[in-house]
């Protein structure tokens, strides 16, 4: 139940703020965005405020959000088609009935001669035949009912092909960017909550089965020499004590303003290469500030992102192997292990999983934030945009070779709990 619980929160947490990068900037450059979604299929919950409908759905795969001008619209008015019309207080048409007009006596039918929803926001008809051609004036944020659900009307000035370039690389580009925002603001929470380490040769805290704690070391003890060797930082200290595993060390210690001698035997522990390194069994000092929180949320943002872009080249020069990689089912069992560490341990594996969503999303591939930024600066460039069909067909293969690629993920995480 609490892998469940952090899964839900933390996945729930990534989408909505990469979603939401995606409304805000949209929103600014004045798109009409039809729905805000967390998750794909059927609609669990949903309401309406101002223009976008919020939803949460059934499959907690992704989100969403259903900008105006994306796709074509699902309802083509044609000239002989009826129709019924509603009006507002100031005489313009605010509700076009497509069908079921009985159950709305109070329009007006009319058979459609022209209709523009666009520009020029208009509909003419004639309403019998004794009565001429009559133009009604739509209102800019009038809707069509259809099958008694209604949707807003988008006219091209607040569809998302009408913007500048600069507005829909912007609009396309914020959602990733809020990720790595998200990633640096959840590390400096961390770095107030845990402290950050402070790079001097002193000790924070004794563990219970180290040299240190039978040399009689305490908090706050200042490392002065090893080896008649002076340190000046914590690197320089654990690069001493790392490279003599195994090994009888003479210490110079200062505390409260005296100093004393004394020796310590390292013990050996696997290192990172599987190298054996030495220890003495003394943690790092924190320390907690505001300003060194900042810091810490920028470098550590900056060092996770490096580290993702370098297992991605190993990806590709075939250094790393696609049964490494974890899918959905991966995730939700390493979130689990990482739970059971504590909360401060969710919090840098929550950061690291933000970066790795804003990085995979600007990757330049069809269906994803990346490829659709590839086919906006191509449109820059030639100076008119990509043939709307053909881009979508190249977004709509990208996406199923996608979802073949989670496919494949997602058996080499089920095998993995066989094996």
């Amino acid at each position: 139940m609490n892998t469940l619980i952090a899964v839900i929160v933390i996945f729930g947490l990534l989408v909505f703020i990469h979603e939401w990068g995606h409304l805000i900037f949209a929103k600014r450059a004045g798109i009409l965005c039809r729905e805000f979604a967390i998750g794909f299929g059927p609609k669990i919950f949903s309401f309406k405020k101002n223009e976008t409908v919020y939803t949460i759905r059934l499959l907690p795969l992704g989100g969403f959000v259903r900008m105006a001008g994306e796709d074509p619209e699902m309802v083509h008015i044609k000239p002989g088609y009826e129709i019924g019309l509603l009006f507002n207080g100031s005489g313009k048409v605010n509700r076009l009935i497509i069908n079921n007009k009985s159950k709305h006596p109070d329009c007006k039918i009319i058979q459609v001669e022209k209709i523009d929803l666009e520009h020029d926001l208009i509909v003419q008809g004639y309403v019998d035949d004794n009565e001429g051609l009559t133009t009604y004036h739509i209102d800019e944020k009038g809707e069509y009912v259809y099958d008694e659900q209604a949707t807003q009307i988008a006219p091209y000035d607040r569809q998302f092909g009408s913007k500048t370039v600069g507005q829909r690389a912007a609009a396309i580009f914020a959602g990733p960017l809020m990720n790595f925002v998200l990633a640096v603001v959840v590390l400096m929470a961390y770095a107030m909550i845990a402290g950050m380490p402070v790079d001097e040769p002193v000790v924070g805290d004794v563990t219970d089965d180290g040299a240190a704690i039978e040399a009689g070391l305490e908090s706050g003890d200042r490392i002065v020499s090893i080896d008649g060797q002076f340190v000046d930082t914590w690197e320089e200290m654990t690069s001493i004590i790392q490279a003599n595993p195994n090994e009888t060390l003479q210490f110079e210690v200062e505390r409260e303003g005296e100093l004393f001698d004394v020796s310590m035997t390292t013990q050996e522990r696997e290192g990172p290469e599987e190298e054996e390194l030495g220890v003495i069994g003394v943690t790092a000092p924190m320390e907690r500030n505001f300003g060194g929180a900042i810091l810490f949320g920028f470098t550590q943002t900056y060092e996770y992102t490096v580290l993702i872009f370098e297992a991605l080249g190993m990806l590709i020069t075939g250094q790393f192997s696609l049964d490494h990689l974890a899918g959905p089912v991966g995730i939700y069992n390493y979130t689990g292990e990482v739970a059971a560490m504590g909360i401060l341990v969710l919090f840098q594996w929550a950061a690291i999983l933000s970066v790795n969503l804003g990085i995979i999303n600007l990757l330049p591939l069809p269906a994803l934030d990346g490829g659709r930024l590839i086919f906006i600066g191509l449109e820059a460039v030639r100076g008119k945009p990509i043939d709307p069909q053909k881009e979508g067909l190249v977004h709509f293969v990208g996406f199923a070779l996608l979802m073949l690629l989670m496919l494949v993920v997602t058996w080499n995480d089920i095998n993995k709990f066989f094996m």
